[in-house]
């Protein structure tokens, strides 16, 4: 079993800055995809950002030039540094992980999520 502890929610003002972490811990062969989506009241869970362990990314249109991914593979962590947050960005946000176990089965697991509230 896999667990993905998030941190660094909160409330913050529009044009400021936020960074998320998520954790990864237990029956951990390899990550290959690391990632945070979004659910905002009423809507569906949405991409965010997603980072491969060799490097790629893909970033959703509506953060791109404001949010940014990055891990450290030694830690299994996975960061997303929100800078000029917009009220629009207000969300839960959810870490997600595609994780390789010492069976050498991949498996998807989910953070709890963390609230992000952009006030303007």
């Amino acid at each position: 079993q896999v667990q993905l502890v998030e941190s660094g929610g909160g409330l913050v003002q529009a044009g400021g800055s936020l960074r998320l972490s998520c954790a990864a811990s237990g029956n951990i062969l390899r990550i290959n995809v690391m990632g945070w989506y979004r659910q905002a009241p009423g809507k569906q869970r949405e991409l965010v950002a997603t980072l491969t362990s060799d490097g790629s990314t893909n970033i959703a249109d509506s953060v791109k030039g404001r949010f940014t991914i990055s891990r450290d593979n030694a830690k299994n962590t996975v960061y997303l540094q929100m800078n000029s947050p917009k009220p629009e960005d207000t969300a839960v946000y959810y870490c997600n992980a595609y994780v390789v176990g010492a069976a050498g089965v991949q498996y998807s697991y989910w953070g709890q999520g963390t609230q992000v509230t952009v006030s303007s």
